[in-house]
């Protein structure tokens, strides 16, 4: 078992005015694209300008609509990503599929071109082993996946590829999930592909990654190629500019200076909180926290360290064994959601179409959903349509960010048009206390500020927010205090301004931040 290095991958793989057309929207409209082995590729551009379309396509998970997709200048056929395999075309998802009960070794087997019937489990392990050794995983081929931290997930999907003799290799939002030294490895291995011969294609919308560790950008706008240029010499404003296609957006890289932190009395407070896992998963202990009126309390930690299970707590959807829950100085600990919201809790939570929207409504219709009593005629036997359109149009105005056209169903949307629009309808309740999470997850450069500034203003007005994020960068803009997570505890808290991203990364992932870490 090989990889493929510059000698053999010398092919270039090519889209010739490519087309993809859903009903009613074309997502990728007559595009060009190189990927030539050797070179790390970014793929830029706003929500919905088609960047994850065109890699299914590439894939094989989508067919063309028209236009050739070339390899080593023959057309091919990719009706499967089985046939996008066997051509040495990989992907990567935001959603690994792994399976964690199985050992890394037996998830390789699962992944390879033909899994013989009696598994060479000797040669696999050794095959692991010296790819592992090659690009620095520091992965067992014994280890149980779901022992595995977040990033060490991520080495064994590219693993996968690598065994499978992959030569182009895609990924979509590679470092959404990681922690910072999560991130710096990943981008060592993108380098150390590319010393090889590989292909690396990735899609982000973090702008110094790719101005980092990309050698040429494309940039996508409404599903057409609107720029593909080196990455040397780029800038990540001349990128901005490309993406929207106008000069009057500017780039924020921080906020102002919050001024101190009100001595008031909290609005929320967790105090002293267990709350125990039916599924045996995670269980929170001992978490004590509070945010104060005009505060934002960011939460760090990688995914699946008790961040879901604490928002759900908050919201009254898991109960508390332990410890007090307390709204607005009221004990809501054994109070249900209604209670809670009534009481002027909102919450953005993480998957927002499988628990804030409606998929089978339209985009209105879950944005009126929570006030669409307000909207309803005499008796309630019709909705006054115009008026919550009128209601709908004032949200996307106080957000400062364009909604997705108010006819189209929840459930056809882009994640981060989902997300926008559940941010929306949360943000107009006006709470006296916002959890988000991950709100800007999957916004393009522009949407995720307009975002930021939104959840400052509520600050402004006094609102307490509590932020969860898996962008450190945005936590660190964004908070007053930081708490950090981790196998359900509070490893962590400071003032942004007491630690560093690196030091929080390492509490984030089990261990001591190293001592010259430290602000």
């Amino acid at each position: 078992m090989t990889v493929a290095t510059s000698a053999e991958a010398t092919g270039v793989l090519q889209l010739r005015a490519v087309t993809k057309a859903f009903p009613g929207v074309v997502a990728n409209d007559a595009i060009d694209l190189d990927v030539v082995p050797g070179e790390i590729h970014a793929l830029l551009g706003e929500n919905g300008a088609g960047k994850s379309t065109l890699m299914k396509v590439l894939y094989g998970y989508y067919q063309p609509t028209s236009g050739a997709i070339l390899v080593d200048g023959h057309a091919v056929d990719l009706k499967t990503p089985h046939d996008a395999r066997r051509l040495r075309i990989g992907m990567v998802f935001q959603n690994f599929t792994l399976v964690p009960a199985l050992t890394v070794a037996e998830n390789v087997a699962l992944a390879l071109p033909s899994l013989p019937f009696v598994l060479p489990r000797a040669d696999l392990a050794r095959w692991i082993e010296e790819i592992s050794e090659r690009y620095g995983f520091g992965i067992r081929p014994g280890a149980r996946v779901a022992e595995l931290s977040l990033g060490e997930r991520q080495k064994v999907e590219i693993l996968k590829l690598l065994l499978g003799e992959a030569r182009y290799l895609i990924f979509d939002e590679p470092t959404s999930v990681l922690a910072p030294h999560e991130i710096h490895e990943l981008l060592a291995v993108f380098r150390r592909l590319r010393a090889d011969g590989l292909a690396v294609v990735f899609i982000t919308h973090k702008l110094r990654e790719v101005l980092e560790v990309a050698d040429r950008i494309t940039v996508l706008r409404r599903g057409r190629v609107v720029a593909s240029l080196p990455a040397d010499g780029a800038s990540e404003a001349q990128l901005v500019r490309l993406m929207l296609g106008n000069d009057k957006y500017e780039l924020h890289q921080s906020r102002a200076d919050p001024g101190p932190v009100p001595a008031g009395e909290p609005l929320l407070e967790l105090a002293a909180v267990d709350v125990p896992d039916p599924a045996g998963r995670v269980h929170l202990r001992g978490i004590s926290l509070a945010v104060r009126a005009g505060e934002i309390l960011g939460i760090a930690g990688v995914a699946g360290n008790g961040q879901v299970e604490l928002g759900e707590t908050i919201l009254g959807l898991r109960r508390c064994s332990a410890g007090r829950v307390l709204l607005r100085g009221v004990d809501v600990t054994r109070a249900g959601t209604a209670r809670r919201l009534a009481a002027g809790l909102a919450f953005v939570p993480e998957d927002p179409l499988r628990l804030g929207a409606i998929p089978t409504m339209t985009v209105l219709e879950n944005l009126v959903l929570a006030e669409r009593r307000n909207f309803q005629g005499p008796a309630g036997l019709r909705m006054r349509w115009e008026q919550a359109r009128n209601a709908a149009h004032e949200m996307a105005l106080d957000l400062g960010f364009a909604l997705p056209r108010f006819d189209a169903p929840a459930g056809v949307l882009s994640g981060g048009n989902v997300q926008r629009v559940v941010f929306a309808r949360e943000l107009a309740r006006k709470p006296a206390v916002l959890v988000c999470f991950y709100p800007t997850r999957g916004l393009d450069v522009p949407s995720a500020t307009a975002a930021r500034e939104v959840m400052l203003r509520q600050r402004a007005a006094g609102a307490a927010i509590v932020l969860v994020s898996e962008d450190l960068d945005e936590l660190f803009a964004m908070s007053d205090e930081l708490a950090v997570m981790h196998m359900g505890r509070v490893v962590g808290s400071f003032r942004p301004a007491e630690t560093t991203p690196e030091a929080v990364g390492f509490l984030m992932t089990g261990g001591g931040a190293p001592a010259h870490a430290h602000a």
